[in-house]
C-alpha cells in the first residue's frame, strides 16, 4: 500500500470517507487501484491543466459518497485506463480479480474502433453499455458517475462541446438515471445539461429563484412550523424538508404548459419523511385536515410505484398564503431509494444489500433492452428506440390476473401485447380492454384490464408499425417483416435461377457442389442464400450466374423456358409499375432492376421499348394460377360538375367491392371535371365489374383506364 504523505489531498479525503463504511482490507484495495491508476496516467492531465488521475478520484468519491462496495469504487478509479492508457484488462484482472476488470471493461467506450461518424459511434457504444448494464447494473452508476464530474469540469471545453456534451447528457444520461430511479444524480445532470445548453436562459431563472426563496422565507418557514405541529399533534415521527426547484425542472413545466415563471415557482414544496407505510397515510390524512387538498391533485405511488421503483405519496393543498402546497410523504427507505434508485441495491450497509423494488425494475427495463437490441441490427435504431422509452410518460394497466403492467403514454393496445411476449404480440388476433374488444391500435388509459388473444396462424403486418409507440414492439414487428421478406427474396432468386438453368436445358441439380462453393467464394458470397438474394433484387442476372455456372450448357439448346409466374405475394422483390398498373388477366413482361428485384409492367407499357434495348434484364413473366392479393389501377373519370359529386362516385367503386387508394382532380370548369382514381382491384374481370358500376352512375359522363 502507499505510504499516506505520499498521497494527494483529494485521495486522503478518499480514504476518510471509504473508512467510515468500509474494512481496512476494502479500502486497502481501493487505494491500491489508485497506485495503479496513477502509474497508468502519469503524465496525462486534464484540460483544466490537473493531473489525469484525479478525474477517476472524483468519479470514485461520488461513488463513495453513495456508500457504494468496493469493488464499484476500484473499478471507478480505474475506469479509463484501458482507453488512454496501455494497461489491458487482463493486466486489471491478474491484479484485481474478474469482477473489478469486467465492471471496467463494461464502462470502457469504443472509440479505438472505426466508425463512419462521430453519432454512429455513440450509438455503437451506448449499445455496448446497455448490454454490460444488463450483465451488471453497477456499470451503469460508474457510467453516470464519471458524466457527472465531467459535467462539473466542462468550462474548460470549448463552446461547441460543451453544447455536444450537454445535449447528450439531457437525451440520454439524465434519462438513464431517471430510470434507475437516482434522483439527485438526475437533477445534477439535468441542471448542469441546462447550464450549458443554454446559459443565459439557466442564468436568468436561478436568479429570480434565489430572488423568490429569499423574499418567501418567513411564510416557508410559518408553513413548515405548521406541518410539523401538525405531525407532532398526529402522532406521525417525522423530519420534514423544503423542495427546493431546480432551474432545469421550471425550465421544462414553462416550456411544456406555457406558463410564465411566477406562475411556475408559486408553489411551495416540502418532503416528509416518516418511519413507515402506516405512517405516511397518517401524515396524509394530517395534512388534509390542515390545509384543503386540490382536487385532482393526489397521486399514490406506494400502491403503484413508478417504472423506476419510486414510492411515494403526492398531495397538494390550498395554503392561506393564497399560493399551492406540494407536499411528498414517503418512509425513509423510500426517501434513500428515491435519491439513489438502484444503485441502494449495492450500498454497503453492514454486509447487508438495500431491499427495495428500483433494482428488480431497472433489470426488467434492461432485459427488454437487451431483447430489443438482440433483433435491431443498426445501432443508430436500437439508440432511438431505448431514447424513446426513456422518457416514461407511464401508464399502468392490468392484466386479467391483476398483474400491472407499466407501459409509455400513448401505448397501444398491441404494445401491451408485445409487453407481456414477443410472441404474444406476434400472434395477436384482438385485444379486450375491460371485457370489450378493442382494435389493435387502441391507445390504453390507466387502470384498464386489458386481455389478448391470440391466434397461431396471425402474423405481425407492416401497418402495426404505424400505430406501435413502443421499442420493443417496433423492433419485434421490423424482425418479422425482414426475416419474411429475406425468406421471400431467398424463395425468388432460386426460382429465377433453376429458369435460367432450365433455358440452357440444365437444372440446379446437375451443378456440383464444388462449382458452386468456387462461385460463391469467387464473388464474395458467404452463402447461398446471398447469392439468391442478389438475383431476386436485381444484382446479378440469373442468365448470365447460370452461364457461369453451366457452362457446358447453350441458351436455347432444347431447354423449357417457362414463364415465372408471379402471384402479388412475393413481397418487396417483385414490384408492379407506376406506369401502367398491371392487374392479372393483363399481357406483362418483367425487368430486373438493380436493387429493386423484378418490376411488373402491361406489354403496351410505354417503357416496354426502352426496356427492350436490355434483353438479359427482360424476364418472361406470367400471372400465377391462384391470386390472392389486391392490385390497383388507374381510372380517368370524367363527371358533372355537381355538388357531393365526389362522394356519389365513391360509394359506386365502394359497392363494386373495390377500396379508394388516391383521388386527383385534374382539371375542372363549371360543368365537368375530371379525377384520376387510383383503385385495388382482384383483376381485369373485377376492374370491368367496377367500370361498369360507374358508367351506370348518372354524374359519369366517361370512364377509362389509364394507358401507359
Amino acid at each position: 500500500m502507499l505510504a499516506t504523505p505520499s498521497l494527494p489531498e483529494p485521495v486522503l479525503e478518499l480514504r476518510d470517507l471509504l473508512n467510515t463504511y468500509l474494512e481496512p482490507e476494502k479500502v486497502a484495495v481501493i487505494l491500491r487501484a489508485f497506485e495503479v491508476g496513477a502509474l497508468a496516467h502519469e503524465g496525462q492531465t486534464r484540460k483544466t491543466g490537473e493531473p489525469y488521475i484525479l478525474h477517476p478520484v472524483a468519479v470514485a468519491r461520488i461513488l463513495a459518497n453513495m456508500r457504494m462496495d468496493n469493488h464499484s469504487v476500484a473499478a471507478a478509479i480505474l475506469h479509463d485506463t484501458l482507453e488512454d492508457t496501455p494497461l489491458t484488462k487482463e493486466n486489471i484482472e491478474a491484479q484485481f480479480g474478474p469482477e473489478i476488470a469486467e465492471l471496467v471493461d463494461g464502462v470502457t467506450k469504443l472509440d479505438k474502433m472505426r466508425f463512419r461518424t462521430r453519432h454512429e459511434a455513440d450509438a455503437e457504444s451506448f449499445r455496448k453499455l446497455m448490454l454490460a448494464m444488463s450483465r451488471d447494473l453497477r456499470v451503469i452508476f460508474i457510467k453516470l458517475a464519471d458524466r457527472l464530474h465531467n459535467m462539473r469540469t466542462l468550462g474548460s471545453m470549448s463552446h461547441q462541446s460543451r453544447r455536444r456534451i450537454a445535449r447528450e447528457t439531457l437525451d440520454i444520461y439524465a434519462p438513464i438515471a431517471d430510470r434507475l430511479g437516482m434522483n439527485s444524480i438526475k437533477s445534477e445532470l439535468e441542471d448542469l445539461g441546462f447550464e450549458n445548453l443554454f446559459p443565459w436562459r439557466h442564468r436568468t431563472i436561478a436568479e429570480h429563484i434565489s430572488t423568490t426563496t429569499g423574499n418567501r422565507r418567513e411564510v416557508i418557514d410559518n408553513i413548515k412550523k405548521a406541518l410539523k405541529k401538525k405531525m407532532n399533534e398526529a402522532g406521525v415521527p417525522c423530519q420534514i424538508f423544503g423542495r427546493e426547484k431546480t432551474p432545469y425542472s421550471i425550465y421544462k413545466k414553462m416550456l411544456s404548459k406555457d406558463l410564465s415563471f411566477s406562475e411556475v415557482n408559486d408553489v411551495y414544496a416540502f418532503r416528509i419523511v416518516t418511519h413507515s407505510e402506516p405512517h405516511c397515510y397518517m401524515a396524509l390524512g394530517a395534512v388534509h385536515a390542515l390545509y384543503q387538498p386540490k382536487p385532482g391533485r393526489f397521486k399514490d405511488y406506494i400502491a403503484l410505484p413508478k417504472a423506476n421503483g419510486y414510492q411515494s405519496l403526492h398531495t397538494v393543498l390550498n395554503s392561506p398564503y393564497g399560493l399551492p402546497v406540494e407536499i411528498q410523504i414517503r418512509t425513509e427507505e423510500m426517501d434513500v431509494m428515491a435519491e439513489k434508485g438502484a444503485a441502494a441495491h449495492w450500498q454497503y450497509k453492514s454486509g447487508e444489500k438495500f431491499s427495495g423494488t428500483a433494482e428488480v425494475r431497472a433489470r426488467d427495463w434492461l432485459m427488454q433492452l437487451v431483447d430489443v437490441q438482440r433483433h435491431t441490427g443498426d445501432s443508430m435504431e436500437f439508440l432511438d428506440g431505448a431514447k424513446s422509452d426513456l422518457f416514461p410518460d407511464e401508464i399502468f394497466v392490468f392484466t386479467p390476473k391483476g398483474k400491472i403492467i407499466d407501459l409509455r403514454t400513448n401505448s397501444t393496445a398491441l404494445d401491451f401485447a408485445y409487453a407481456i411476449h414477443t410472441d404474444v404480440g406476434n400472434h395477436t388476433r384482438k385485444v379486450l380492454v375491460n371485457k370489450v374488444e378493442v382494435p389493435l391500435s387502441t391507445r390504453l388509459e390507466n387502470g384498464q384490464t386489458v386481455e389478448v388473444i391470440t391466434h397461431p396462424e396471425v402474423r405481425p403486418s407492416p401497418d402495426w408499425l404505424e400505430f406501435v409507440g413502443t421499442a420493443r414492439a417496433r423492433t419485434a414487428i421490423r424482425h418479422y417483416i425482414r426475416s419474411l421478406e429475406q425468406a421471400d427474396t431467398v424463395r425468388l432468386g432460386l426460382r429465377m435461377l433453376e429458369k435460367a438453368f432450365n433455358a440452357r436445358g440444365a437444372s440446379s441439380d446437375d451443378i456440383p457442389q464444388e462449382r458452386y462453393d468456387r462461385f460463391l467464394n469467387d464473388n464474395h458470397f458467404k452463402r447461398m442464400e446471398d447469392l439468391l438474394e442478389a438475383l431476386a433484387l436485381g444484382s446479378l442476372l440469373a442468365n448470365v450466374v447460370a452461364a457461369k455456372l453451366a457452362p457446358d450448357s447453350q441458351a436455347g439448346s432444347g431447354g423449357k423456358t417457362e414463364a415465372l409466374a408471379i402471384a402479388g405475394s412475393e413481397g418487396s422483390v417483385v414490384d408492379f409499375g407506376a406506369c401502367c398498373h398491371p392487374v392479372p388477366g393483363d399481357p406483362i413482361m418483367g425487368y430486373v432492376s438493380a436493387g429493386k428485384g423484378i418490376v411488373v409492367h402491361r406489354l403496351n407499357c410505354r417503357n416496354v421499348r426502352e426496356f427492350r434495348k436490355h434483353p438479359d434484364r427482360c424476364l418472361n413473366v406470367t400471372w400465377a394460377p391462384i391470386i390472392k392479393h389486391m392490385f390497383q389501377v388507374a381510372l380517368r373519370i370524367l363527371a358533372r360538375n355537381n355538388p357531393g359529386v365526389l362522394a356519389n362516385i365513391s360509394n359506386s367503386v365502394s359497392e363494386a367491392g373495390s377500396n379508394i387508394e388516391k383521388v386527383e382532380q385534374t382539371d375542372t370548369n363549371p360543368e365537368t371535371a375530371t379525377l384520376l382514381f387510383t383503385l385495388t382491384v382482384h383483376d381485369r374481370d373485377h376492374m370491368a365489374r367496377v367500370m361498369r358500376r360507374l358508367r351506370r352512375n348518372r354524374n359519369v359522363i366517361r370512364v377509362g383506364r389509364i394507358n401507359a
